[in-house]
């Protein structure tokens, strides 16, 4: 990437892209000098970092303190790739362990902007183990209930990838940018470049959007504004309905109703909902499923929720574990949730087993029931057995007139009961699959209209 790119900005350049006139604090923490050359006395260290000085105008290679991004004051970190390469030594986790601690005392957002080539040779260990370091002050923040936001610019490898940047809540990358556990210098030499990008890891569901910088100040300021931290805050409004449509007599009607493709879908009941969007992308496991949304949004009256949304496709593995992933975070941080129902069923093909299809289901299931936030839940369609009931709410699930739930497809059923395909519509009406008969036997609260 040309040294001029955006993603190549100093640390204060890219500070100052997102502060504005709105300014920033830098702070320092106590100085503890290094020994001559440093921990292990590697001749020439000293000289190197007054050179990387010199050059950058730099102590070392993170600067941070306090600053306001669009109306949210923040804790902002941002990494000088200048100095030696952004790489993390002693003197650098005394500074990214200062962030976290100012973050807490504050109780503020910590804004990490991340350009680093990993841990510093030249302090061997001693540079190494700062890895823990950032581990343990990320999860005191995480135990607080305050949110971690990172930006990972060109170049973003090594344990600076490993912590502050995969290791935030939410992960934005600048296009183009390089990012990926293994350096340009030491990964295999036939590796898909492809791979150790910001376009790569976001195919991978390891990054949850790519950002243009002239985009960058304007997302973030609507990622704290949804973060929080924030107040007591009360259970996700419902939504309202988008269709006129009646209750269905029979089984068979509610089941050809919920899967008549100009029913509205997710996208629909979402872009109604919310005034702002923000996506969360992947399960940071090497998978993402196209077939379900998840993030936060922003309703017009400012309300934060978070968002879980079956498509009307079979939800897949990774689609679980970006839905527990989600429901989770917003639990942390105490933002109420709204999932939409609507999905045929759990993906049952050989590569959803292969990927742990009862693990992530179980999970999903269990980020519900842990959830000290109200969970709401809308049936928007199709409701297939436990691949749907994973992201239902307990005592607080409502479906709308072109809905259905069931234990099982009616034509599953007759399959299983040994009855002709003619007899699917009686077995549709025995299951007691209509909206309101999910209304008398108590699973949902109210038929949405």
């Amino acid at each position: 990437m040309p040294a001029d790119s955006p993603a190549r900005a100093t640390a204060r350049e890219t500070i100052a892209l997102l502060t504005g006139a709105a300014g920033f604090t830098e702070h320092r923490p106590p100085s503890h000098p290094l020994p001559p050359d440093g921990p292990l006395g590697w001749a020439g260290y000293d000289a190197a970092r007054e050179r990387a000085g010199t050059r950058t105008g730099e102590e070392e290679s993170v600067v941070y303190g306090t600053g306001v991004v669009g109306d949210r004051a923040c804790v902002l970190l941002a990494f000088e790739f200048g100095f030696l390469g952004g790489s993390l030594g002693r003197l650098t986790g005394d500074r990214l362990a200062a962030a976290y601690e100012l973050a807490l005392t504050r109780r503020l957002p910590l804004l990490a902007l991340v350009a680093t080539g990993g841990s510093r040779m030249q302090e061997g260990m001693v540079a190494l183990t700062q890895l823990q370091r950032v581990a343990a002050a990320s999860t005191r923040l995480r135990a607080a209930g305050l949110p971690q936001i990172a930006v990972v610019r060109d170049p973003t490898t090594g344990g600076g990838w490993a912590t502050v940047g995969a290791g935030a809540d939410v992960v934005l990358a600048l296009p183009g940018a390089q990012v990926g556990f293994a350096g340009s210098r030491v990964r295999p030499a036939d590796a898909d470049p492809h791979a150790y990008s910001a376009e790569g890891q976001f195919a991978a569901g390891q990054v949850d959007a790519v950002v243009p910088p002239g985009e960058l100040a304007r997302a973030l300021t609507h990622w704290l504004r949804a973060l929080g931290p924030h107040g007591a805050l009360p259970a996700a409004p419902l939504p309202r309905a988008l269709s006129a449509a009646r209750l269905p007599e029979t089984g068979r009607e509610a089941v050809a109703a919920a899967r008549d493709p100009r029913r509205p879908r997710a996208e629909a009941y979402l872009a109604d909902y919310f005034g702002a969007r923000l996506p969360l992308h992947g399960d940071r496991c090497g998978g993402a499923d196209p077939g379900l949304l998840c993030g936060f949004g922003l309703r017009a009256d400012g309300l934060p929720v978070a968002y879980v949304a079956q498509c009307g496709t079979p939800t897949r593995p990774a689609g679980y574990r970006a839905a527990a992933r989600t429901i989770r975070l917003a639990d942390r941080l105490g933002v109420p949730v709204l999932t939409l129902v609507d999905t045929p069923g759990a993906a049952n093909d050989a590569e959803a087993e292969r990927a742990g299809a009862g693990a992530a289901i179980a999970d999903a299931f269990a980020a519900v029931a842990e959830a000290r936030v109200p969970v709401t839940t809308l049936v928007i369609g199709e409701g297939g057995s436990g691949g749907a009931l994973a992201l239902a709410a307990p005592d607080n699930t409502h479906v709308t007139a072109d809905s259905y739930f069931s234990v099982i497809a009616p034509e599953l059923a007759a399959a299983i009961l040994k009855r002709p395909p003619s007899e699917t519509g009686a077995t549709a009406d025995q299951l007691r699959l209509r909206p309101q008969d999910l209304l008398e036997l108590g699973f949902a609260r109210s038929i949405v209209s």
